[in-house]
C-alpha cells in the first residue's frame, strides 16, 4: 500500500523524517527515493528542499542539536573540568539514540545558528575559569572529537537499530565479537591480543576512562596554569 502525503512538506518534517528511517536502515540505506516513499511523494519532490543528500545530513544533524540542546541546556558548571565532562557525556547520549548517529552528526554544516547560544555558554564557562577564547575553543574542540570519534567507532562496531528510549550502539560490551577466537588468531602478538578486552569490552567504561584522560591533559597542556 502506497502511502499518501496529508501533510504539507518542508524541511523539518523530511529532516525528522530521516531520522526516524534512520533508525531503521542505517546510514548507507538512507536515500531519498526511501525517505519519499515514507513520506508519500515522489522522490522529485524533495529536491525542492534539498539539492543533495549531503544538504539533507547537514538539516538532520541540525535537527539532531535542537532535540539535544532541548533536553542538556548549558549549566555553567563550578568546575570546568566537570562542565567539559558533562557536556561531551550529554554529547554521546544523543548520538547514541540514533543508528550511525556519530556518521550523520560529525562533518555536516549546521542549517542555522541556534547551536551558537550553547556552544557560547560552554566557551564562556571555560574562560571565567582562566582559558583565554582561544584555549577554550581548543579545549572544547580537542574533547568534542574524542567524543564523535569514539562513538563513530562503537557504532562501526555494533550497528544494532535504535528505539526512542534505547541506544543505537551495542554500547555496554562486545557482543558478536568472539574474543576468545580473537585471542587465539593472534596469539604470536600478545599484547595484540590481550588488547581486545580493552578495545571490545564495556564502551561506557572505556568512554569514561578516555575522556577523563583527555579533560586531564587539556588541564596539563591547553591550561597549563591549572594547579588542582
Amino acid at each position: 500500500m502506497v502511502k499518501v502525503a496529508t501533510t504539507r512538506l518542508d524541511r523539518t518534517l523530511v529532516a525528522r523524517t530521516a531520522l526516524r528511517l534512520l533508525n531503521e536502515v542505517g546510514l548507507e540505506g538512507l536515500t531519498l527515493r526511501a525517505i519519499a516513499a515514507e513520506l508519500g511523494v515522489k522522490a522529485p519532490a524533495l529536491y525542492w528542499h534539498f539539492k543533495d543528500k549531503q544538504a539533507l545530513l547537514d538539516e538532520m544533524a541540525t535537527e539532531m542539536f535542537r532535540r539535544m540542546a532541548a533536553d542538556l541546556p548549558a549549566v555553567a558548571a563550578p568546575d570546568w573540568r566537570d562542565g567539559l565532562t558533562a557536556a561531551m557525556r550529554g554529547l554521546r547520549g544523543h548520538l547514541l539514540r540514533y543508528r550511525d548517529g556519530a556518521k550523520v552528526y560529525s562533518g555536516t554544516h549546521f542549517t542555522d545558528t541556534g547551536y551558537a547560544a550553547t556552544m557560547d555558554a560552554h566557551l564562556r564557562g571555560l574562560t571565567e575559569s582562566g582559558f583565554t577564547p582561544r584555549t577554550a575553543a581548543r579545549a572544547w574542540f580537542t574533547a568534542y572529537s574524542y567524543t564523535i570519534g569514539y562513538v563513530i567507532e562503537e557504532q562501526s562496531m555494533f550497528p544494532v537499530a535504535a528505539t526512542d528510549t534505547g541506544t543505537a550502539s551495542g554500547a555496554t560490551g562486545a557482543e558478536g565479537i568472539d574474543l576468545a577466537a580473537r585471542a587465539e588468531r593472534l596469539a604470536a602478538y600478545p599484547l595484540a591480543a590481550g588488547a581486545g578486552d580493552e578495545i571490545f569490552g564495556n564502551h561506557e567504561e572505556g568512554f569514561e576512562s578516555g575522556l577523563a584522560a583527555v579533560v586531564a591533559g587539556i588541564a596539563l597542556t591547553v591550561r597549563p596554569t591549572d594547579t588542582a
